[in-house]
């Protein structure tokens, strides 16, 4: 026997605690099956122990809106849980919400034409006040978490599982946010475990910034890097802190992946206390990001010096310390600047990074003219005053500093142990 669908009860139940000026809705245990909902100002969607909200995979349950994706304007099925220019929306609980993401993947790799672009598990857009807070998030359609220029985002104790292979199912993707505290999650996904971004030059509205990011006490499981910022970063990214974390297994650690064309400056950062097992790069930094059709261009990749313009990204005072790494495989870091825009003061100390042993070769970062490497150094280009100081690497290959083009002022101190 069939559940029924109970969309209407439960969208009825959160506008008629809107119009009372506010409340908690409450999904009670058992499977509950819906489409599209959309949250209201003050009200609360709270799950108990043992609640599963399971979203219908049927396209006509998740109307088109305009709004955007990766950075530009887009025509997208609305996201299971929405809400747009609301205050004091909530998710909350022990339940469990399923996206049933399995139709929507399906449909992106047979290439079956969709009318709009796939729905995003939660997603805010231009509200204050947003709290995400202890529920279970699973089989994301696309990406999970997405608040779009918030004000005052809570994300904590969530658990966010989507399978290793589910494309482009990023864990928390705040974009063109203030005052962020994602804390306490574990996020285990098919693509980004956290990514911060700022919009893109193809973007609608003017690019907003991305400021004041607190990433604390989280684990990161699988995807394509633990925290990383970009590729769309037009309206910049500044104010970030990342501390006492695990990443096992997110084939990045930290990742920086931006290119000319798209602007925007990533400054203040501070990384720190974190613990790092079974990944390629701990630390990537790479302006030559060469995904999508404007990464193609050959701008990109040219690596001689081209003129400076609102167009040219940059990254400047980002302090990484107290970090483990063991078991990496490619290299130790990939840090390159562009020629005519050199990164400033980056800063890298109190690092111990254990190469694994008979290392599969791999590129550090998703740019042309970079090679497979395995154990091998810290790759840097385009980079000035900075340092790297108290770093250990064990089981190294070659030299500790590779690359080598365009350095200006670089203290580098690197012990070097056998395996």
């Amino acid at each position: 026997m069939s559940i029924p669908l109970e969309t209407a009860d439960i969208q009825s139940a959160i506008d008629r605690a809107a119009e009372a000026g506010g409340g908690v809705v409450t999904i009670a245990a058992g499977v509950h099956r819906t489409g599209a909902l959309r949250l209201r100002s003050f009200v609360e969607l709270h799950l108990e122990s043992g609640a599963r909200l399971e979203f219908v995979p049927d396209p006509a349950l998740y109307p088109v809106i305009d709004a955007s994706w990766e950075g530009a304007p887009a025509r997208i099925h609305q996201p299971c849980i929405f809400a747009d220019g609301e205050e004091g929306v909530a998710v909350t609980g022990l339940g469990t919400i399923d996206g049933g993401g399995a139709f929507w993947w399906d449909a992106v790799r047979s290439g079956a034409a969709l009318e709009a672009a796939r729905p995003t598990l939660i997603s805010f857009r231009h509200s204050t006040r947003v709290t995400i807070r202890d529920v279970v998030l699973e089989n994301s359609p696309a990406w999970t978490v997405h608040p779009y220029r918030c004000d005052d985002v809570r994300i904590s104790g969530i658990r966010i599982k989507n399978p290793a292979d589910s494309p482009n199912t990023d864990g928390v993707d705040p974009e063109s946010c203030r005052n962020v505290r994602i804390t306490d999650c574990h996020i285990d996904v098919g693509d980004d475990c956290i990514a911060i971004k700022a919009g893109t030059e193809a973007s609608n509205a003017d690019p907003a910034p991305c400021e004041n990011i607190v990433i604390a006490n989280c684990t990161m499981l699988a995807g394509h890097g633990g925290v990383v910022i970009g590729s769309e970063m037009s309206g910049g990214v500044r104010g970030v802190v990342i501390s006492d974390c695990v990443f096992d297994g997110t084939d990045r650690g930290v990742r920086l992946k931006t290119r000319r064309g798209r602007g925007g400056m990533v400054e203040d950062l501070r990384i720190s206390n974190i613990v790092m097992r079974n990944v390629a790069v701990p630390f990537v930094f790479n302006p030559f990001y060469f995904c999508g059709p404007e990464g193609k261009l050959p701008r990109v990749s040219d690596r001689s010096p081209l003129p400076v313009d609102e167009g040219t990204p940059g990254i400047r005072r980002v302090f990484i310390s107290n970090v483990s790494a063991t078991n990496v495989s490619s290299c130790a870091g990939f840090i390159s600047g562009l020629p005519e825009l050199p990164f400033e003061d980056i800063t890298i100390t109190d690092v111990s990074i254990g190469f694994a042993k008979n290392p599969t070769p791999s590129v550090p970062a998703m740019a042309l003219g970079i090679d497979e490497m395995a154990a091998a150094g810290f790759y840097i280009d385009f980079v000035k005053n900075s340092r790297i100081e108290g770093v250990s690497l064990s089981g190294l290959v070659g030299d500790a500093i590779i690359g080598g083009a365009g350095i200006e002022n670089l203290t580098a101190e690197v012990a070097t142990y056998g395996n």
